[in-house]
């Protein structure tokens, strides 16, 4: 079994929340995360989205680009015009030799919006979903035809955040519709972990290790707070920091037999909790569960 190690710069800039972000450089960014002992990145908003101008800094820190967000808008929107803007970003993750995309839906989604609370954030009846699924299946079939796959990554704040409405929408959706499990995303939502990787894992892909810090989640009020509030109050955090057991998530996940990237995405208050230092207790307690696991880090 064999994994690989990455980290998203959202520690350091936060795309939605410019104020939890530290002042430092991409280049200080990849160079903490290298010295924290990744091998991977996910690409974040100081990143140029050419490989002349980013592949010379990426070899500086021996360093691969592992993924990176798509603002989809599917939805409620044009095939056509998906694909067009989606294939902006393709020639770049081809040139990087990116695994996949990761498909975030932003349509209605309320996760950027302050003022808006985490209850009133959108819903699909049962109907909607199975019309989404058989929708973003098609665009997935392109998108791998293109040759790059995505990855679909359930969200709070979006229309696809309970663990009922991802079983409705995976039901409902070709396997060319891979999944990005996010186990911070999930817990977040009041998901069974275990039993969504016991359902899913045959289309699980890509796996973002986010922790979650269970007594900030259960004192929001979730009529007046918005998810951004949440991430500001601190509800999430890196593997080890927090209330989940990734010992017993990732020990799962390979007795399912997945093979590919463990990325550490955590976005929190750099000022509270300074990145590097973050990402070396991320990095420690993945490289601790990932052995116990039986899998071999790939550098």
């Amino acid at each position: 079994m064999r994994a690989r190690l990455g980290i998203a710069p959202i520690a350091w800039w936060n795309d939605d929340l410019e104020e939890l972000s530290d002042d430092v450089s991409l280049e200080e960014c990849l160079r903490q995360a290298s010295l924290a002992g990744f091998t991977g990145a996910e690409t974040g908003r100081r990143f140029p989205m050419n490989m002349s101008e980013l592949g010379p800094i990426l070899r500086k820190f021996r360093i691969s680009i592992c993924g990176g967000w798509f603002s989809g808008m599917l939805l409620d929107g044009d095939m056509e015009a998906e694909k067009d803007r989606i294939h902006r970003q393709m020639d770049f993750f081809t040139a990087a030799k990116a695994p996949c995309i990761v498909y975030g839906e932003v349509a209605r989604s309320i996760q950027g919006e302050r003022t808006r609370p985490l209850a009133s954030r959108p819903k699909l009846s049962d109907d909607e979903i199975k019309a989404y699924g058989r929708k973003m299946t098609t665009f997935a079939e392109w998108c791998t035809g293109q040759g790059t796959p995505i990855v679909y990554h359930h969200h709070m704040g979006a229309v696809i955040e309970t663990e009922p409405e991802l079983d409705l929408f995976m039901k409902n959706s070709g396997e060319a519709l891979s999944l990005l499990f996010d186990t911070g995303h999930l817990a977040f939502a009041g998901g069974d972990l275990h039993r969504a990787i016991d359902q899913h894992h045959k289309r699980i892909r890509h796996v973002h290790t986010k922790d979650v810090r269970r007594h900030v989640i259960d004192r929001l009020d979730r009529k007046k707070e918005s998810f951004l509030d949440a991430v500001v109050k601190g509800a999430f955090t890196v593997p080890g920091d927090g209330s989940l057991d990734f010992r017993a998530i990732v020990k799962q996940l390979a007795s399912c037999g997945y093979e590919g990237w463990f990325v550490v995405e955590a976005e929190q208050d750099p000022k509270r909790n300074p990145p590097l230092e973050m990402a070396k207790k991320g990095h420690e307690e993945l490289m601790r569960v990932a052995a116990e696991a039986g899998y071999e880090i790939v550098s």
